[in-house]
């Protein structure tokens, strides 16, 4: 099982709109996928599921069955993680939705995570509770590959996720904040991984509970095309492409050496076309842009703009999980 968080510290760059067609597709490609939305803004779990069902996840009286819910009475101190109410969304993808409450585990993950170094018990059960969530439920949905989407910020939560994590991808939109992301991003990923070894030689011997490994490997840049504007020349967004290799190689891999084409870049795993005019379609039809059908409005040139925009997403997809390594998995479903 490979678990691949999508992270920028920059928001806006269609994060979780990738996130969500790469699922789509990886059960297109015949794989068992389980999204998991660790984004305190849930946006992923709204693109997924129609406005009624939300409303039995997060319902006005009783509690909200989603991630809150999973540890919820690690919240409260009143015990470890509870099973998680996952979704399914169609065969092959099951969703573990997420929640607005979820920044109430911001302060407790922070408090834990220097006590972690003490050899606390409670703490470490604390900071590896995202990661134990996830493998029970990649484990009870059979699945192979799991997604997380994870806020635009460099807080807690993230940190707790990213530790859970295998791989990083990072979805960048041509400008400077996006870049800037990357600055941030690189040194983090470091320091967390340095950090969390760290932890792991203070676990007590006797803490019988599953330690993620940390890796959080990045593996590669997705760019995702702007949307042009009058005031904002392609060319300028060129420019901003061009730095995107010495910036991922010098802060992202720690590396001198770089391409300076970034359309041979070796880590971009590819770029993805703002698809603006069909994203009202989709999401009134509740699906991937590339699922859209003439019933749902895709016509004449609507219709061509679907095909290319399932083939631009089969092939990112296939590069995800060949870098990965999830391509090996289920060859024969292919």
């Amino acid at each position: 099982m490979k678990t691949i968080t999508f992270f920028n510290n920059k928001g806006g760059v269609g994060k979780t709109t990738l996130v969500y067609h790469v699922a789509w597709m990886c059960a297109e490609l015949g794989r068992s996928v389980l999204a998991v939305d660790l984004d305190p803004q849930a946006n992923l779990t709204t693109m997924f599921m129609e406005e009624d069902r939300l409303e039995t996840v997060w319902p006005e009286d009783g509690p909200n069955e989603s991630i809150l819910s999973c540890i919820l009475p690690i919240i409260d101190g009143l015990g470890d993680i509870a099973e998680a109410p996952l979704q399914a969304i169609r065969q092959g993808i099951h969703l573990l939705p997420g929640d607005l409450g979820l920044s109430q585990f911001e302060d407790k993950l922070s408090d834990s995570w220097p006590r972690c170094l003490d050899g606390d018990r409670a703490a470490f059960r604390v900071i590896t509770a995202f990661h134990r969530i996830i493998h029970q439920s990649a484990e009870k949905t059979n699945a192979d590959i799991v997604l997380i989407d994870v806020g635009p910020n460099l807080g807690a939560i993230n940190r707790a996720s990213l530790i859970a994590s295998d791989h990083v991808v990072m979805p960048l939109a041509p400008g400077l904040f996006s870049l800037q992301g990357m600055r941030n991003l690189g040194p983090t990923l470091y320091t967390w991984r340095d950090h969390w070894q760290q932890r792991l030689k203070a676990k007590p011997p006797d803490l019988d509970i599953p330690m993620p490994a940390g890796i959080m490997k990045p593996v590669g840049y997705v760019i995702m095309q702007h949307v042009e504007r009058k005031n904002r020349p392609v060319k300028a967004y060129q420019r901003w492409i061009s730095k995107i290799p010495m910036i991922y190689e010098t802060f992202v891999l720690r590396n001198k050496e770089y391409t300076e084409d970034g359309e041979t870049d070796c880590n971009r795993i590819g770029f993805i076309k703002n698809y603006q005019s069909l994203m009202p379609l989709a999401e009134d039809a509740r699906k991937p842009i590339f699922k859209l059908t003439p019933a749902d409005g895709a016509i004449g040139a609507h219709a061509a703009a679907v095909s290319k925009c399932y083939m631009d997403f089969k092939l990112l997809t296939q590069e995800i999980l060949h870098r990965t390594g999830a391509s090996e998995l289920r060859d024969d479903a292919c």
